[in-house]
């Protein structure tokens, strides 16, 4: 239900804008499209100062960013989506403002947690929250670009959905190291995109999407590194000390308990010079 009703205000909320964006006169679409793109930037600077301070691997985004542009330029994804969205609305800049809706609407906290928690708690709390927000900024973004951004409500659905479907599969995943490692990435990506729409810097957005997906394989790698490591190191000490016959105490309580070889005592099972036990048989050096 939350997903239906988040994909729904953004088509309401495209409908409305794109009401609007008939009545505009040309200056006025030019000051809206400013200030999208200062908005988009601003959202994107945001994200990524919340982010930053809780981040466990400050090179990480980094280098998602990195590879995911080399797989997103080998992919020509940037290429692919503006033949597909050319084809809908020839001689317009709807494919950039859809970059951005996409974004917006499914790189968010919410939109990601919104439908585990739905799934697994019956908790629609976060999705109908999200809904309320892309339903605004789907007026703002189709009072610039059109009546386009309402598509951006069927790549939401689909998102959704598929989170919705893999939530008792892909939950225990999902950590706020890995949350905040997406939201430094997205953050950015955003901020990519607002420069873009402010005429600053024309940067592919849509060839960096894969840097999303870097964070949750490299933090999978890294928790099956660590527990690997932690295998070996119990399979040695299980193989090693513990396989001669030594056994230590694991506590300071135990080892007050332990009692001390008395110096007048061998240790037990040991023998004394003349080959008696070590039990009964007299001390050293009498």
């Amino acid at each position: 239900i939350g997903t239906i009703a988040n994909a729904s205000t953004i088509l309401v909320g495209s409908i409305i804008g794109s009401t609007l964006r008939k009545g505009f006169d040309e200056k006025y679409k030019n000051i809206m499209m400013d200030s999208m793109g200062l908005a988009a930037t601003a959202l994107g600077i945001n994200s990524i100062v919340q982010a930053m301070p809780d981040s466990k691997y400050h090179v990480l985004f980094i280098v998602s960013l990195a590879l995911g542009g080399i797989i997103g330029t080998a992919l020509s994804l940037d290429t692919l989506f503006d033949r597909a969205v050319s084809k809908i609305s020839k001689g317009s800049n709807l494919a950039q403002g859809l970059s951005t809706a996409i974004l917006l609407y499914c790189a968010g906290t919410l939109s990601i947690l919104g439908p585990i928690q739905s799934a697994l708690q019956g908790d629609n709390t976060y999705l109908f929250t999200n809904a309320i927000l892309d339903g605004i900024t789907s007026i703002v973004l189709s009072s610039t670009f059109g009546i386009g951004i309402a598509l951006a409500a069927i790549i939401l659905f689909c998102w959704q959905g598929a989170i919705y479907l893999l939530a008792g599969l892909i939950a225990p995943f999902i950590t706020d190291t890995l949350m905040t490692e997406i939201s430094l990435v997205g953050g950015v990506l955003i901020f990519a995109s607002g420069l873009g729409i402010l005429g600053i810097k024309k940067i592919k957005t849509l060839n960096l999407l894969p840097a999303l997906l870097i964070p949750p394989v490299a933090l999978l790698f890294f928790a099956g590194h660590i527990e690997l490591d932690r295998i070996a190191r119990h399979e040695f000490l299980g193989s090693g000390f513990f396989a001669a016959g030594l056994s230590f105490p694991e506590t300071p309580a135990d080892a007050a308990s332990v009692p001390a070889p008395s110096p007048e005592e061998p240790f037990p099972g040991s023998s004394s010079p003349d080959g008696s036990s070590g039990r009964g048989s007299r001390s050293i050096g009498r």
